[in-house]
């Protein structure tokens, strides 16, 4: 049995124009999703168009200048529930001057859908996202074979799209890979089946989000609790409650474990954990808990609590993939401050290994000027140890970002290598 309340993320990834938003559209559309009135403003849009029926790509293209383009810029999150689940999309733009926003939307997905026209097969667009997809570590990716209305439904151009696909995402990390051939426009395969390719066995979109298993994509075996905050109520009830609250990142903690907080390395035992509706005999990842301790140790925002037989690596000389976010390059030596979960340091980029040619995914150690978009690795020293693991193993103590002390303004983010 499902978890009604279990969220999926996903988000979507195309070129201009094979569909994306008519997709996110026909989803909400055919789910019921969408309010009356939303509906009765869309007709009207399309009406002053002049499109016979409802335009579903107006239910995304939510920024006026996107509705007047055609084209999707920023990215745009949606929400919708069905009986089964919680979703919700983080829409990305496809061109190459936004693979930022498609790092930034893409960075907490569970799944990732992208578009590939039937007629043109896989194109370089498609390679980039499926790229950043695995790059980003997204456990599931779902390629959508789309438009196959305009190849008249045939087996033959879906099994043509998979071949190219599987040629060259065998040198990429995604784990999990499924093929659905569909028609967004006409609604084949999206929510429901389609009776024009009864050659397909396998479910329709919605069906396939709804019945995802993600439970398992989050890390349970390596608990790491960041504090953010100490709390000391000081009331009459709680005189002498110094409780470490944060938000579990991976892992599991209970009542009696030995644990080791990080950097300092002094070790106790937990004596209680706290939520909001009271205290809990376990926590695990995505809860939010305020932990005691046995012992009284000095602790503050940024530390990390974790097992005592299963530590991160404290390291300063930290190799990341990092993807450049801001208008203007990276300069050479300057100091950043560093996120990394609760923890903040002060950083300098030491060097710029190579530069990934997005297009054609070949690393270039010459050209090392990281300008908009661009992806490179780098090796970044910071002032005091992070306590890391690498992304591929956890993606919240594996990622960090980059903070422009002059302009406050986060120029970078980063998987930890």
């Amino acid at each position: 049995m499902l978890d009604n309340n279990q969220l999926l993320r996903f988000t979507t990834a195309g070129s201009v124009d094979d569909g994306k938003s008519t997709l996110i559209g026909r989803l909400l559309f055919d789910s019921k999703s969408i309010f009356e009135d939303q509906l009765e403003a869309i007709e009207s849009t399309s009406k002053k168009k002049g499109h016979e029926g409802v335009d579903l790509a107006l239910f995304t293209d939510g920024l006026r200048d996107e509705r007047e383009q055609g084209i999707t810029i920023d990215v745009a999150y949606r929400y919708f529930t069905t009986p089964k689940r919680k979703f919700i999309i983080a829409d990305t733009p496809g061109h190459i001057q936004y693979t930022r926003n498609m790092v930034t939307g893409a960075s907490t997905a569970n799944a990732a859908i992208i578009l590939v026209d039937a007629r043109h097969g896989v194109i370089e667009q498609t390679k980039r996202h499926a790229f950043i997809a695995s790059l980003l570590q997204i456990p599931h990716v779902i390629v959508c074979i789309n438009k196959m209305d305009l190849v008249d439904f045939s087996e033959e151009a879906y099994n043509k799209v998979i071949s190219q696909f599987e040629e060259f995402s065998s040198k990429l990390l995604v784990k999990d890979v499924r093929f659905i051939p569909i028609s967004a426009l006409l609604g084949d395969n999206v929510v429901n089946r389609s009776e024009n390719m009864d050659w397909y066995q396998g479910a329709p979109l919605l069906h396939t989000l709804e019945t995802m298993h993600i439970s398992s994509d989050i890390n349970k075996v390596d608990a790491r609790f960041p504090v953010q905050t100490v709390l000391r109520p000081q009331s009459d009830e709680f005189r002498d409650y110094r409780g470490y609250a944060g938000r579990m990142a991976s892992g599991v903690l209970r009542k009696g474990d030995e644990v080791t907080v990080m950097p300092s390395g002094f070790t106790s035992k937990i004596k209680t954990i706290d939520t909001f509706s009271g205290e809990v005999e376990e926590s695990f990842a995505p809860m939010s808990v305020s932990i005691t301790l046995e012992d009284d140790i000095d602790i503050s925002r940024g530390d990390m609590i974790v097992r005592s037989n299963n530590k991160p690596e404290a390291q300063q000389d930290i190799e990341v993939m990092l993807c450049w976010l801001n208008n203007s390059p990276a300069k050479p030596r300057a100091k950043y401050t560093i996120k990394h979960t609760s923890n903040e340091q002060k950083a300098m980029i030491k060097e710029v290994l190579y530069k990934i040619d997005i297009n054609t995914l070949n690393r270039s150690a010459e050209d090392v000027e990281m300008s908009m978009n661009d992806i490179c690795k780098v090796r970044i020293r910071t002032t005091k140890p992070l306590m890391v693991d690498p992304y591929r193993e956890n993606r919240t103590t594996g990622s960090i970002i980059l903070i422009d002390d002059a302009t406050n303004e986060t120029v970078a983010a980063g998987m930890i290598v």
